[in-house]
């Protein structure tokens, strides 16, 4: 079985310890939201690219801003 993304298994608490408090805070919707975008910022969109090829990360991030809302939108509304 394939291990999630890090940011996602933070998220999501996977591997944390019963009573610590990555456990206790293992489904925290905000951190599943925010591992989730940074997924599709890297993975669904030319964010490394532009980064790696001088463009800051700030403005980076700006660029693709549209592209990853219209990622999660489809994502909600699929089943």
């Amino acid at each position: 079985m394939r291990r999630p993304a890090p940011a996602v298994a933070n998220a999501t608490g996977n591997g944390a310890r019963p009573g610590t408090r990555r456990s206790r805070d293992a489904l925290d919707p905000e951190a599943v939201t925010r591992a989730v975008v940074a997924s599709i910022r890297h993975v669904d969109t030319p964010y490394d690219e532009m980064v790696m090829n001088g463009v800051e990360r700030d403005e980076a991030r700006e660029r693709i801003r549209a592209e990853i809302d219209r990622v999660l939108d489809r994502r909600r509304r699929s089943p």
